[in-house]
């Protein structure tokens, strides 16, 4: 716990699941959390939630697809508290399910502009305040699909597989600055995410939703979905002092699923709904 006290930590994507534990457990742990999210009402929702805990939090509001709008928001905290010590970049969007050869073009480009070039705006441009200040740990959230590829979502794979990438090519330009970054890769986790994704999987199976969260849960040998707070307890594993000889690595937190590949039935192609 004592190494969080009086950090400044911002959070990306953290008006809910994920993103709002990891924001609570940095709170909890006595840094001084930045709340960013394009959702302004659930922004502030999330704002008023950890204020009435007890937290020193702000809330600013960012778009991470939009250059200018990342700047502002590590120019703001900076400015504001003379530092960063800890960003958490866990913005993300889910994916529609469709096969590779279905995937309209505008789906490609939803993905993958927040998803990984959002990424990779706010790992630029923390990279450089901290490696001016020399210290800092950045966090950044992937997915099993970047180390195992699920059908049917061929933009999210590739975006989560360029998160890790851009972790490891981070972690080793910023070392010499003493700053450190890493990735975790979740695997399936109670979330509103999983709450979009679920059903279409389930409709290309044929299968109710009930049936496809219980397939799931049965391919998890620790036999049960993860909770936001099992990815929490990670990102406070790699942004503490715990794993200071570590960088450039991507934690799979999976509840021991070490892939998603399973193949789909075949498909009427012409037929594919169009998302």
């Amino acid at each position: 716990m004592a190494d969080f006290k009086d950090q400044v930590a911002i959070v990306t994507g953290s008006a809910q699941s994920i993103g709002f534990t990891i924001a609570e457990a940095l709170g909890d742990a006595g840094s001084f959390i930045i709340l960013a999210d394009i959702r302004r009402e659930r922004l502030q929702e999330s704002f008023a939630k950890l204020r009435a805990k007890g937290h020193r939090v702000e809330a600013i509001e960012v778009d991470v697809t939009q250059e200018e709008s990342v700047k502002s928001l590590i120019a703001q905290v900076k400015n504001g508290h003379g530092r960063i010590d800890i960003m958490v970049n866990c913005a993300g969007v889910p994916f529609n399910v469709v096969p590779f050869i279905h995937t309209p073009t505008k789906e490609w480009h939803r993905v993958i502009d927040v998803n990984l070039f959002g990424m990779f705006l706010c790992c630029r441009e923390v990279g450089a305040v901290m490696a001016q200040q020399e210290s800092g740990n950045i966090v950044n959230i992937a997915s099993l699909n970047s180390v195992s590829p699920a059908a049917l979502c061929v933009a999210y794979n590739v975006s989560k597989a360029g998160v890790v990438s851009i972790t490891q090519t981070l972690a080793t330009e910023l070392a010499a600055f003493g700053v450190r970054v890493n990735s975790i890769s979740p695997g399936p986790i109670e979330t509103e995410f999983h709450d979009t994704v679920m059903p279409q999987r389930a409709a290309t199976l044929g299968i109710t939703y009930e049936a496809m969260i219980e397939r799931v849960r049965a391919s998890i040998p620790l036999g049960r979905w993860g909770k936001t707070a099992d990815i929490a307890k990670a990102v406070m594993f790699l942004a503490s002092s715990q794993s200071d000889w570590m960088t450039g690595q991507n934690l799979v937190v999976a509840g021991g699923l070490s892939g998603v590949s399973a193949a789909p039935p075949k498909q009427v192609v012409c037929d594919w709904p169009k998302q």
